[in-house]
């Protein structure tokens, strides 16, 4: 299996979550890299996926990657 890498332009580091969009509820979600590539889903690096910001309105929900701890849903 190929090492997935960062979908973020010139960012070449190993992707480590799956960022998804809900339009209708205005909410971004980052979880856990999905076990395939997701056409509508965007693969992120640790830093890229902790930085993540939302528009004005919108919501970013985080759910727990294995052993982090003091993360929230």
């Amino acid at each position: 299996m190929a090492t997935r890498v960062c979908s973020r332009v010139a960012c070449g580091r190993r992707a480590e979550a799956t960022l998804t969009y809900d339009y209708a509820d205005s909410m971004a979600v980052v979880g856990p890299l999905s076990i395939i590539r997701e056409p509508h889903g965007y693969d992120l690096c640790a830093g890229h996926a902790e930085r993540l910001s939302a528009p004005q309105g919108w919501r970013v929900v985080r759910y727990m990657f294995p052993g982090e701890v003091g993360s929230t849903a």
